[in-house]
C-alpha cells in the first residue's frame, strides 16, 4: 500500500472539550439525551450504528492518507502512545447520499500497511476481518466546528465529536476521532436533552476551561 500524495484537512477547531476524568468515569455529556450519549460514549461500532439507523450500507469516501510527523496541532494526545513513523487517514462516512460523519485516524505506518489493505473499507471491518479481539476505549468528548464540515454536512455547527483508541493484546493500535452530522437527529432526536440544557452545557464548559 503505497502512500499517495494527498491533502489532509486541518483538524476541526475545538470549541469545548470534556475533562478527561469525566469521560473516563462515564459522567461526561450528562446534558446529552440517552441515544446521543450511547453513540458518543459507548463502545459499540459507529459503522454498525449508522447502518442500523439509516437502513443503508455504510460507504467510505477517502479524503487523504498521508505520512505525518508526531505532535501535530489539534491531534489527540493519545497519538503519543503510537510508535512512529505515523500515518493519518481522513474519511467521510456516508449512507446512500447522506454524509453522517467525518473521521480521522492515526496509525503506525507498518500497522496501516497490515490493516488498511482496502482503503475504502470501514476500519472496524478491516480490523475484525479475522474475528480478532479488539478493545475500544473512549478518551474524549468535544464540540467542534469547521467550514468544510458545514459544507459537506449541509448543517450548521457546532458538531459533536469524540476520540478513542483501539487496543489489541493490551497495546494501542490506532487513535480515531469522529465528528457526527446533526442529520442524525432525524433518528436520535435532539442531541441536547430537554430541561435547561444550555445552562448545563455552560457549566460543563466552565469545568473544562478550569481544568486546562
Amino acid at each position: 500500500m503505497g502512500l499517495q500524495p494527498a491533502a489532509l484537512l486541518g483538524s476541526p477547531t475545538t470549541l469545548w472539550r470534556a475533562p478527561f476524568q469525566t469521560v473516563a468515569s462515564g459522567s461526561a455529556g450528562f446534558a446529552l439525551n440517552g441515544a446521543w450519549r450511547l453513540l458518543l460514549l459507548g463502545d459499540g461500532s459507529p459503522t454498525r450504528h449508522l447502518e442500523l439507523l439509516s437502513g443503508l450500507p455504510l460507504e467510505v469516501d477517502v479524503i487523504a492518507m498521508a505520512a505525518e510527523p508526531a505532535d501535530q496541532p489539534g491531534a489527540p494526545v493519545e497519538i503519543n502512545e503510537l510508535q512512529g513513523p505515523l500515518l493519518r487517514r481522513q474519511v467521510w462516512l456516508r449512507c446512500g447520499d447522506m454524509t453522517l460523519a467525518w473521521a480521522e485516524s492515526w496509525w503506525n505506518q507498518a500497522a496501516a500497511e497490515r490493516h488498511l489493505q482496502q482503503r475504502d473499507q470501514p476500519i472496524w471491518r478491516s480490523l475484525t476481518v479475522d474475528r480478532a479481539e479488539l478493545f475500544r476505549e473512549v478518551d474524549g468528548l468535544a464540540q467542534v466546528e469547521a467550514d468544510w464540515l458545514e459544507q459537506r454536512f449541509g448543517r450548521t455547527g457546532p458538531y459533536w465529536s469524540r476520540n478513542y483508541r483501539f487496543f489489541r493484546n493490551g497495546q494501542p493500535l490506532t487513535v480515531i476521532r469522529e465528528v457526527f452530522s446533526p442529520q442524525l437527529e432525524r433518528w436520535l432526536g435532539p442531541a441536547v436533552a430537554d430541561g435547561a440544557p444550555d445552562d448545563r452545557l455552560q457549566q460543563v464548559s466552565r469545568v473544562a476551561a478550569n481544568s486546562t
